[in-house]
């Protein structure tokens, strides 16, 4: 895992890709300050992550769709996979060299809540738990572009899908309003999500059947709730919605509560989206 993670970063600070993103997320930052903390006057820096959280739309895409596709499509994978390091080690050294060129532009943010203190009542316990918080967001989001790039060999198409994935993250929240909340709606909701899911298993895995399973076991659970208590399916996908948005769960650190069960959904996502590249890598060593 080291060599790879040495690699990574190597790839990373050897070409502008870390320090345009380093850059550019301080330049946010700083236009965020400019615009909460010295013009408005409010000693809130928690609302400046909240401004420059939305840059992560852009950022994510960019620093991780070569991560896993460019290796596939210039066929390095198959060296990888020849090397005596298992396929979790490759993931956790591409991945933590990713977090690595993330967390030096949060160290410096870090500086700001102090700079501020000088100059005004700044709370800094807030302050920095909404950097935590923040920190926890942006590396979830990472393993979430890391998964994506494992779909494809074509690094603009990684990048494409990883926006619109992102979008949909953001608005998520704000999407359930216009989804039916009725028991009808949110059956069909939830077949169309399961279907994804089982889609999703059969690609990762060597065997199709499991995604098959997948889907009749949560489609055959759905309609025993049905059959059970309809009204447990009422406004069920809208719900499920609102508590799936990295964004809006951050929004609690902002609102100044200290919300331990937003790090542990973050650090579950992060957990989740690297079993997945593993496994979509098992499967293509498997293959290969």
């Amino acid at each position: 895992m080291i060599a790879v993670l040495e690699h990574e970063l190597s790839l990373y600070y050897h070409s502008m890709k870390a320090y345009v993103f380093g850059a550019f997320l301080l330049v946010f930052t700083g236009i965020g300050s400019l615009l909460y903390n010295i013009n408005a006057s409010v000693a809130n820096f928690e609302y400046v992550l909240s401004f420059i959280s939305i840059t992560f739309i852009a950022l994510v895409p960019i620093m991780t769709m070569r991560t896993m596709a460019e290796e596939r499509s210039q066929k390095t994978d198959q060296l990888l996979f020849s090397l005596p390091i298992s396929t979790t080690d490759i993931v956790l050294g591409k991945f933590f060299a990713i977090v690595i060129v993330f967390l030096i532009p949060v160290i410096i943010i870090c500086a700001y809540p102090l700079i501020f203190a000088q100059y005004g009542d700044v709370f800094l316990p807030t302050c920095y738990g909404t950097i935590l918080a923040f920190f926890f967001l942006g590396v979830a989001l990472l393993s979430m572009g890391m998964f994506v790039s494992c779909l494809t060999e074509s690094q603009s198409m990684a990048a494409g899908i990883c926006v619109v994935v992102m979008l949909l993250n953001y608005f998520c929240d704000s999407l359930s309003e216009y989804v039916s909340s009725t028991v009808v709606g949110s059956i069909v909701g939830m077949v169309f999500v399961i279907l994804i899911v089982g889609v999703l298993v059969s690609y990762l895995t060597i065997y199709v059947i499991g995604g098959i399973l997948v889907f009749v076991f949560l489609a055959l659970a759905v309609v025993g709730a049905y059959i059970y208590d309809s009204t447990v399916l009422e406004g069920l996908l809208p719900n499920i919605m609102e508590k799936l948005s990295l964004f809006t769960r951050f929004e609690t650190f902002v609102n100044g509560v200290f919300d331990v069960t937003v790090l542990v959904y973050d650090v579950s996502v992060i957990i989740f989206f690297l079993f997945l590249c593993v496994q979509s890598l098992e499967k293509r060593r498997y293959n290969g």
